[in-house]
């Protein structure tokens, strides 16, 4: 096993793991690997942890761990197979093929290749679905499997985003009883479609990952026990594995971003009934496969970068698009809410149009981007999106929601560049009466002048003394050895690989993010939404830093009345200080320098914080109390900053709105 593997098994950092490596003699020596990677003998280290009392009780997911260290790729796939095979046993059935004789086990879901994977690996994945469930051993093999999630812009899709896409799919049109997912991933999307069809749904999903899609496989099963399934492995562009199938739904989170979908070899596809795509529009192939497998006057219902909409190289397959129908509407989404969470998303709505009906002229155009996608809101967007789209269905003319919604004929659309960017035809700036408006702009100058006032007040920060001819110096233990010694202790939130079931008294607190963190905002996220391993409250005085290091450094803060209780999120390191030990504010200041965060960070793309090489000098809590005081006027300065600044952007963009569209005058003019 190696160090990473070891710090898990202990439930510790790998830092921790090296310590022991040079201050204990008698730590197992490498078995294995390289001087830079080296592996351990899994019994010597079990055996090294448990004379220390490290080693924690053994779970099912432990011994699954332990048999698929070192196996092949194709065992791998074996074991995802089997997985998803028993998933579509009850808890008793379970139960029973656990006790199978090996025989029996090998042979109860094998084909000629999957002979020579061992019984006891099995009988390992069978106790995992017996006690956790079938999805739980792919929280085991996600960290095995040969294409990591995010690979050719792939990411499972969340559930309120999945949950939007099924409603908007199966509603507005004829009853749907069939759905397609052509990049079904792990299947969270394709589970949700299935559901919102009900029982009996004919449901059909492809993924390139051998692995992952045995994963969507035994999701269905388990969440949509009364379906027909169909999962197959394969790239749906290069090899569709239903070239001649129809459904009533399609529903799509497609990869983004890759250039390498086949343009050459496919070019000459009859899927292409738009145009043949540019091969920097992997995402227009996507929207005529899903259009291909389409009954006539069945929904598509897609996740799209918002670029899709306005690239001069697909403008002419989006006009056919609309001459002939088949675009039904986009609908612009927050930043936030899926991956790539810095850009608001586009939801495209495409129908078939039915050879004896053309298609509807009118194209639904809604901007829904206002906000940041927070979590807590996903309620509230849902149901306006989908009251929306089924007012746009309705026989009776639609009615624009302003600001908001137009409905436009698709020949207004069809101009020189043919951008169907929803804030391009929506208007997106508020509908306000002058006297309204008036009363806006008051209190937003009256709040600008309270921060500048605030601003001013936390700059006279007072003026250092000179240290004298050199800068002073002190002896500093690292955050590792002040762990180790008890004088702070050291949380990471972690993001579970699945979701669970959070206990009742943690269940409907607020998420602390990264983003809350740089933000200077607080905790806004969602425990529904995300997906905690091991929840980490917050408390009063702890201090808290982001894992990763942007160019200004690590945002830090130390958690205060409006934090405590709230749960510590992925990416957040708290620091939980022994306030007899160590001042908080002396600890977030010292933690958070940049040379300090400079030394403990990794990484050459994305630099992540390692927050146990942090150092932090050995002082007196008297002196710590000092620096501390100072730190914390340094952070009430940046944060009536930060606050200024805002207020002062808001006032501006609103009066350059207000007086450019003849809501308001400028200072000493009169109507004429």
């Amino acid at each position: 096993m190696t160090a990473a593997e070891i710090s898990r098994l202990a439930g510790v950092t790998r830092a921790t793991v090296s310590n022991w490596r040079r201050r204990h003699p008698d730590f197992p020596q490498p078995s294995g690997g390289t001087e830079a990677s080296p592996s351990y003998d899994r019994r010597e280290v079990e055996a090294w942890l448990d004379e220390r009392g490290r080693l924690p009780a053994r779970s099912s997911r432990d011994d699954l761990r332990a048999h698929l260290h070192g196996r092949a790729p194709h065992e791998i796939e074996a074991v995802a197979r089997f997985a998803a095979h028993l998933a579509g046993f009850d808890g008793k059935k379970r139960a029973e093929i656990v006790e199978l004789d090996d025989d029996r086990l090998t042979a109860l879901h094998a084909t000629p290749a999957e002979t020579d994977v061992p019984a006891a690996l099995l009988r390992s994945v069978a106790r995992v679905v017996d006690q956790e469930g079938p999805l739980a051993v792919f929280d085991v093999l996600g960290e095995h499997t040969e294409a990591p999630v995010g690979v050719r812009g792939t990411h499972p899709t969340p559930d309120a985003v999945a949950d939007l896409l099924a409603a908007l799919a199966t509603t507005g049109g004829p009853r749907a009883g069939s759905v397609l997912d052509p990049a079904c991933g792990g299947g969270r999307l394709l589970a949700a479609a299935a559901t919102a069809l009900g029982p009996g749904a004919a449901v059909h999903g492809q993924e390139y990952r051998p692995v992952v899609a045995a994963q969507a496989e035994a999701r269905l099963a388990e969440e949509v026990p009364g379906a027909a399934v169909r999962v197959r492995t394969g790239d749906s562009l290069r090899d569709d594995a239903f070239p001649d199938l129809r459904v009533d739904a399609v529903v799509c989170n497609p990869p983004y971003g890759d250039r390498e979908w086949g343009h050459d070899e496919l070019a000459l596809d009859t899927r292409w009934a738009y145009g043949v795509p540019p091969r920097s529009e992997p995402e227009l192939a996507w929207v005529q496969h899903a259009l291909a497998h389409l009954t006539e006057g069945g929904h598509a219902v897609l996740l799209l970068p918002p670029a899709t909409a306005s690239r001069s190289s697909g403008r002419r397959i989006r006009a056919e698009l609309l001459r002939r129908g088949a675009l039904c509407g986009v609908i612009a989404l927050p930043a936030g809410l899926a991956v790539p969470h810095h850009i608001g998303l586009h939801l495209w709505i495409l129908r078939r149009p039915e050879a004896a009906r053309p298609g509807r002229d009118l194209v639904l155009l809604m901007d829904a981007s206002d906000g940041e996608g927070k979590a807590s809101d996903t309620g509230k967007l849902h149901e306006t999106i989908l009251d929306t789209w089924q007012a746009f269905t309705e026989p009776a003319e639609f009615a624009e929601v302003p600001g908001t919604a137009r409905a436009l004929p698709a020949i207004d659309l069809l101009d020189d560049l043919v951008d169907l960017s929803p804030a391009r035809h929506v208007r997106t700036a508020p509908v306000i009466t002058p006297d309204a408006a008036l009363r806006d702009v008051a209190r937003l100058i009256d709040r600008l002048k309270a921060d500048i006032a605030a601003l001013t007040e936390a700059s006279d920060i007072g003026l250092p003394a000179s240290a004298g001819e050199a800068s002073r110096t002190w002896r500093g233990a690292t955050v590792a050895d002040l762990a180790r010694g008890g004088a702070l202790a050291v949380h990471r939130g972690v993001r579970a690989a699945s979701p669970g079931t959070l206990p009742a008294d943690l269940a409907d607190r607020p998420v602390l993010r990264a983003r809350d963190l740089l933000g200077g905002t607080r905790a806004d996220g969602d425990a529904g939404e995300i997906h905690l391993a091991d929840p980490v409250v917050v408390e009063a005085g702890d201090v808290l830093l982001t894992q990763i290091v942007g160019p200004q450094g690590v945002a830090t803060r130390v958690a205060g009345e409006d934090d405590a209780g709230c749960l510590l999120g992925h990416g957040v390191f708290l620091l939980r200080p022994d306030p007899a030990r160590l001042d908080p504010w002396f600890l977030a200041g010292f933690v958070s320098a940049p040379d300090n965060v400079s030394q403990a960070t990794t990484g050459s793309s994305t630099h992540q914080l390692v927050a146990s090489r942090l150092r932090v000098p050995l002082l007196p809590l008297g002196e710590q109390t000092a620096y501390g005081h100072a730190f914390r006027r340094l952070h009430e300065l940046r944060t009536a900053a930060r606050n200024a600044a805002t207020s002062a952007d808001e006032t501006a963009n609103l009066l350059a709105a207000t007086l450019s569209t003849g809501a308001l005058l400028p200072p000493g003019t009169e109507l004429p």
